[in-house]
């Protein structure tokens, strides 16, 4: 999913749609859609598979929905796109050790491949997704800086400027790794701007979180506690954060 609803052109269900999951309210954007053929169901399954990601909860309403989406699809990019998401959703369950689903995530993403042609319009979100995999469960940073650089690519080809400020986000997060402080300092700035322009609140914590990671003081306490804003606004979603932004601790001291 990418930045839906979020210019004039667009429909009021779209718009209503986005405006919830923006602000992490992803059950209450589910129930705005009717899953009765495909594009709703795969619309529905794909937001309460990012619920998973940044709240830890709701793995069996994201399953269910998942099913109806699988049950629909009929073309290969119907069923490429529900591979995808279930690729996600067992890529998440191995990131956050609700249980190794590694090989199937490693899988239904090969399915996807397989399935959703090169320069389609899900091709990018696919790559990203793979570059996922790539960086946080196989460990290499090169096949991952590969498959998010071919995201990249395609999210500007195809105009979705979500996807883009994750390939940003994730392109400077291995910057940072390898000591490029000024490439990470940018690449996280350009995430972040896209992130506030689309008014992607649930999003725009991280990324301020990431950026203060390559600044000085005092931008970046300022930075910081404008994420614990906005992490409180939230009712503390995305719940990974939350060790990132405790308070810092009293001095010894003083205490």
């Amino acid at each position: 999913m990418s930045g839906d609803g979020t210019t004039a052109e667009d429909d009021p269900l779209q718009t209503a749609v986005w405006r919830l999951r923006s602000r992490a309210c992803w059950v209450d954007a589910a129930a705005l859609l009717t899953p009765a053929t495909p594009q709703p169901a795969l619309q529905r399954a794909s937001l309460l598979v990012e619920r998973c990601l940044y709240t830890e909860a709701g793995w069996e309403d994201a399953e269910d929905a998942l099913r109806t989406a699988e049950a629909l699809a009929h073309t290969d990019d119907e069923r490429g796109a529900a591979a995808c998401e279930r690729g996600y959703l067992a890529y998440a369950a191995t990131l956050f050790q609700v249980r190794d689903r590694a090989d199937e995530a490693r899988a239904a993403l090969g399915r996807a491949a397989a399935l959703i042609a090169p320069g389609a319009p899900g091709r990018p979100l696919l790559d990203f997704r793979r570059g996922l995999i790539a960086e946080n469960l196989t460990r290499s940073p090169q096949a991952a800086r590969a498959a998010y650089r071919r995201a990249h690519a395609g999210a500007t080809a195809h105009a979705d400027p979500l996807l883009l400020s994750a390939t940003w986000r994730h392109l400077a997060g291995l910057a940072l790794r390898e000591g490029e402080l000024t490439e990470a300092r940018h690449g996280f700035a350009e995430s972040l701007r896209i992130r506030e322009k689309l008014g992607y609140l649930v999003g725009t914590a991280p990324a301020l979180v990431s950026l203060a990671d390559t600044e000085t003081e005092p931008e970046a306490s300022r930075l910081r506690e404008e994420a614990r804003r906005l992490f409180r606004l939230l009712g503390g979603v995305p719940t990974w954060l939350s060790d990132r932004l405790s308070p810092p601790e009293a001095d010894a001291a003083t205490a």
